[in-house]
């Protein structure tokens, strides 16, 4: 059976697993450790990507992502890749470091957050790394120790989590350490890992009994919250790429958009390669990066390497765009004269 496409949408909270392969170590000294860290620090500072919690496992790792403008794929392509070439350099290897894709699962971040969080950080607990919940502190390979205070993560979101637990710092901690200990007397909890609806509705029993209610809910293994949640997530991505091959079968290219872009701001089309900071160039520059990513599905590493600007400045521009374009109330169907 094909696998199905990755789901995801602008500002969604997704749980990613990946593991080595045939379960190999994928960390297997202090170095491998502090690569993968600076490389996931410097990522999610650069493309604006919320880190709510992680693990690192000897032969997998988890980690909680917000994204933002910069698409999950984008992003772990990036540090998927660079870990595994500086892993090879090191240990003097060849060939893939992991087992198969990542796994990605896009949350309902308002009914899920906590418990994942909690799940994500119980993993070296479950791997034997530490002998009780109290040890977990001082694990250095996960992110509860930053939520206790033991040490300083400036790429991963603390207070959105604290917040969960308590108005007062010293309390929310506490609130929140009893809250993982609990957690701890759970088990694996396989409901966060695989099933949508299953997951939602608490097991299969749960589904059951919905269908005996008659209740049918839309269910997807790569989301995991309500149906509810699932349809509407599965129609907004399904809107996205309807658009996008819509605009590839009428064959729109990336020169009619820069030229479309150009003229709707009175430039000329090659003043969008650069640094200028004129302020229509800037304006173009923004505009064609937002519909390049957004509506034609070019990568950000293209579009910085077409107009010769750096990644970080097209991240930024995308996000602008979207101002931008919701503001002055823009179609790019209506400027480029098709019908989608």
């Amino acid at each position: 059976m094909p696998r199905q496409a990755r789901v995801d949408v602008p500002c969604a909270l997704h749980h990613i697993v990946a593991r080595g392969i045939e379960r190999g170590k994928i960390f297997r000294e202090e170095e491998d450790y502090a690569d993968f860290l600076r490389r996931l620090g410097n990522l999610l500072l650069q493309t604006e990507t919320k880190c709510f919690a992680w693990a690192l496992i000897p032969n997998h790792f988890h980690l909680l992502l917000k994204t933002g403008n910069v698409p999950i794929a984008t992003v772990m392509r990036r540090l998927l890749t660079g870990f595994a070439i500086g892993f090879n350099r090191r240990h003097q290897r060849s060939g893939h470091l992991f087992q198969n894709r990542y796994k990605s699962i896009l949350c309902q971040e308002d009914a899920y957050l906590k418990e994942l969080v909690r799940y994500i950080h119980l993993n070296p607990l479950r791997a034997r790394l530490v002998r009780d919940v109290n040890d977990l502190g001082d694990y250095p390979y996960a992110g509860h120790s930053a939520i206790m205070g033991k040490r300083t993560n400036e790429w991963q979101t603390i207070d959105t989590i604290l917040a969960l637990f308590g108005n007062n710092l010293s309390q929310a901690r506490h609130n929140y350490h009893e809250y993982v200990a609990t957690g701890a007397e759970l088990g694996r909890q396989p409901g966060l890992t695989g099933g949508g609806l299953i997951r939602s509705a608490g097991g299969w029993t749960g589904v059951q009994l919905l269908r005996k209610a008659g209740s049918f809910q839309k269910s997807d293994e790569r989301i995991l919250g309500d149906g509810d949640f699932v349809e509407s997530v599965l129609a907004e991505a399904d809107e996205k790429m309807t658009r996008r091959f819509s605009f590839l079968t009428k064959g729109i290219s990336l020169d009619q958009l820069q030229q479309t872009v150009a003229a709707l701001v009175g430039i000329n089309p090659e003043e969008l390669v650069g640094a200028s900071k004129a302020r229509k160039v800037v304006k173009a520059r923004i505009l064609f990066s937002y519909w390049a990513v957004r509506e034609l599905g070019v990568s950000m590493t293209e579009i910085a390497q077409r107009l010769k600007i750096g990644l970080p400045t097209v991240s930024v521009a995308v996000q602008k765009g979207e101002q931008i374009v919701r503001s002055e109330s823009l179609n790019l169907e209506n400027l480029l004269n098709v019908n989608i």
